[in-house]
């Protein structure tokens, strides 16, 4: 079975991410070290129009792959998510190339919460829980509903006892007053 080309080309675009991020870093070592990085100044432009690029091609595939109905729905959903965090990573890393980002070092903030590891294809994103892994929009709604649902049926049952613990708490006072 050959490769699907719309992953390809999500691999790539990840890898010029990761990369244009480690660039970044390292024209802002050379930067508080005062030397000059004009040279990464332009490697890194050059990256980051690659990366856009890559996105719309990416979006344009995905377009046509669920138009043609080649994928189904639910991968669709899944990719249209996927697209939207490498857009959401371009924009921060082209932030951070302009230096009006709130931390400086991008990777740095990937790096504490816990989502890049080595070998990873999508080093910047947190794990997906189990329950809402492959679920697509409507589903995860749905799911969303009934777990409110639950808990509000669990807030009314706690709402019961409290006001049951309030009501012989005044009888117990009661009590203790005609003791008294």
């Amino acid at each position: 079975m050959a490769p699907d080309p719309w992953l390809s080309l999500y691999d790539t675009a990840c890898q010029i991410a990761q990369e244009t991020a480690e660039r970044i870093q390292e024209r802002n070592r050379y930067q508080r070290k005062g030397e000059s990085s004009a040279k990464l100044n332009v490697v890194i432009r050059s990256s980051l129009q690659t990366l856009r690029e890559k996105i719309e091609q990416l979006k344009e595939l995905l377009l046509r792959a669920v138009s043609t109905r080649q994928i189904t729905q639910l991968e669709g959903d899944r990719r249209q998510s996927l697209v939207d965090d490498l857009l959401t990573r371009q924009k921060q890393l082209q932030a951070s190339y302009q230096n009006e980002g709130t931390e400086p070092d991008v990777t740095r903030s990937s790096l504490m919460a816990g989502g890049a590891k080595r070998g990873v294809s999508n080093p910047w994103l947190l794990e997906e829980p189990e329950e809402s892994r492959g679920l697509g929009v409507a589903d995860l709604r749905q799911q969303q509903r009934r777990i409110i649902e639950e808990q509000d049926a669990g807030l009314d049952a706690l709402s019961s006892i409290i006001s049951r613990q309030k009501q012989m708490g005044q009888e117990i006072g009661n009590e203790l007053d005609e003791q008294n």
